[in-house]
């Protein structure tokens, strides 16, 4: 017998030599002397009885205390003994980052493997991944720690999307954090047919923060948190019910969970691994992307992308790559002052061009949601506007369909307004008792509009003036509108013009052009022979009469 004790006791000796870094089991979980239990004593006792245990078994007021959820920066184990965990040295990475860690790090055969993985299969995927971190990791963990959150959470990031934006999921989830619409919608993220703030790597990083820190809450470990971030806080809840654990690494023992949320802890592990010392895993000749740098300024509803790009003297794609949430060629209709991100260094030369490129005359808009069997030509009559500002305004072609559920811009009739021509002193009068009307004709008018605002029946016109389709309406024109027992008729009276040849310059359109020279689209594409399908493209000439006072 004593000799049995003695040899027992140089194989402790031996192990204890050979595996220091393994704590004694004794010491495997530790816990708060009052950390709450997912059992009651009960349960812990019907659970490991006696006869569960040759010899007896442990003492369950003992085990209670070992089940404890684990909080703050823990580390969680896994009741495994077979476990190969260990702490990694870490040397941090040569873009000055720091070198410690935030949140909890245990390298087992799991995370090992997604490591392996990133070197090999997945290095090319990888290495951009990384090209790419540097652009958004510094803001992103900015916000982070605002919120009072692990900035080593922005690798959640890395592995959702490789901080790609325009991410896109077969589940439907969006962005650089990849939230799902209703989430997205729960943590203030707007998503309609003009935006997608899921896309937007500033607001969805502070939803991101604000859903972790609700997650962080309700678990108190950051893998179970992070585990929620992937397959939803009820699954995880549900999970650590079912099965009596408050260990990630015990859960993923179970069927429960999907494998792709059982790789998530790990593969965020072994991601932010190498991403803070990517030369220790073999990653050296990494081009990284300079750091997202930008300044906000406000603009009008509905503002013409390429109007601002061209304000801030930069490209178009430059200006859509820091906003990649615009769905659209322009900002809301429905927002009165849209925030847009602008490089860095821009906001001044924006405000001093940006009042000399945009219109005097503001439009007024609509959003109309297309509805099963409407057309366009139906739109048009119900909103009292010509068709071809809807096809142009929308980027739409007379080919085109009209979806259901479709969102299109409708630029409406100006505000009914007593005008001097429409006054003769000081005296108001209807414009049915007047004999003949003279009226100066405004950017962005329509016959529709004309009449609208004169309070003339369009029908009317239509009948008894059998030239009025060829009658092109030009901002300044002078039209005489007689009256006489409710039928009208409509004159133009000639203005000085002059013919000029206008190069398209990339970027352009026949909305712009219009706007800029105070034209109506139909007249540009008549002097031009275009139809409703055709492009314009950069270098082609168009003719336009353009009036004579009209600077070029």
């Amino acid at each position: 017998m004593k000799g049995k004790v003695i040899g027992i006791g140089l194989l402790l000796l031996l192990f204890c030599s050979c595996f220091p870094h393994l704590s004694p089991p004794s010491q495997k979980h530790s816990s708060e002397p009052n950390s709450p239990s997912l059992f009651t004593q009960s349960e812990l006792e019907e659970l490991f009885s006696k006869d569960s245990f040759p010899g007896g078994g442990p003492d369950p007021q003992s085990l209670s205390t070992g089940f404890a959820m684990t909080g703050g920066l823990e580390f969680p184990m896994m009741e495994e003994a077979s476990d190969d965990f260990r702490l990694d040295p870490f040397v941090g990475d040569p873009r000055g980052r720091k070198k410690e860690f935030d949140i909890p790090i245990v390298i087992n055969s799991k995370v090992e493997s997604f490591i392996h993985y990133f070197q090999t299969t997945g290095r090319n995927r990888f290495s951009n991944w990384l090209a790419r971190s540097e652009k958004y990791i510094p803001f992103m963990t900015n916000v982070l720690k605002e919120n009072g959150l692990p900035e080593d959470l922005v690798y959640m990031a890395l592995i959702e999307s490789g901080f790609n934006p325009y991410a896109y999921s077969r589940s439907k989830a969006s962005g650089p954090w990849q939230f799902i619409y209703l989430t997205g919608k729960k943590y203030g993220l707007k998503v309609n047919w003009w935006v997608d703030e899921r896309r937007d790597p500033e607001k969805s990083t502070i939803a991101a923060a604000k859903y972790l820190k609700d997650l962080y809450d309700m678990f108190e470990c950051w893998y179970l948190a992070a585990a929620g971030y992937n397959a939803g806080e009820k699954k995880i809840a549900t999970a650590m019910k079912r099965y009596r654990t408050e260990d990630f690494w015990e859960l993923t023992r179970y069927r429960y969970l999907k494998q792709e949320t059982k790789d998530y802890v790990p593969q965020m592990i072994a991601a932010a691994l190498i991403a803070k010392d990517p030369e220790k895993y073999g990653f050296t000749d990494i081009e990284y992307e300079e750091p997202l740098r930008y300044e906000k300024v406000n603009v009008p509803p509905a503002t013409d992308l390429n109007l601002i790009a061209k304000a801030c003297e930069i490209s178009l794609e430059e200006l859509k790559e820091l906003n990649p949430e615009l769905l659209r060629w322009c900002t809301p209709p429905d927002d009165p002052a849209y925030e847009i991100k602008i490089p860095l260094g821009k906001k001044e030369l924006f405000l001093k061009n940006f009042p000399l490129l945009e219109p005097h005359e503001k439009t007024r808009f609509r959003t109309h949601v297309v509805k099963k069997g409407e057309t366009l030509q139906g739109i048009a009559r119900h909103y009292r506007v010509d068709p071809s500002p809807i096809l142009e305004l929308n980027r739409l072609g007379k080919g085109n369909r009209l979806v259901a559920g479709m969102n299109i811009l409708i630029p409406l009739p100006k505000e009914p307004e007593t005008s001097p021509s429409l006054a003769r002193g000081t005296q108001k009068e209807s414009v049915k008792e007047k004999k003949e009307i003279v009226y100066t004709v405004k950017k962005g008018d329509t016959l529709w509009s004309i009449a609208n605002e004169l309070g003339v029946n369009i029908g009317a016109l239509s009948r008894e003036n059998r030239p009025i389709s060829e009658i092109k309406l030009i901002p300044g024109d002078r039209l005489k509108v007689r009256l006489d027992n409710g039928r009208a008729e409509i004159l133009k009276e000639e203005s000085g013009t002059r013919e000029i040849l206008y190069v398209v310059k990339r970027g352009d359109s026949l909305w712009n052009i219009a706007r800029k020279y105070q034209l109506s689209i139909s007249d540009i594409k008549k002097w031009n022979g275009l139809n409703g399908s055709d492009r314009i493209y950069p270098d082609k000439k168009l003719k336009l009469k353009v009036k004579e006072e009209h600077p070029i």
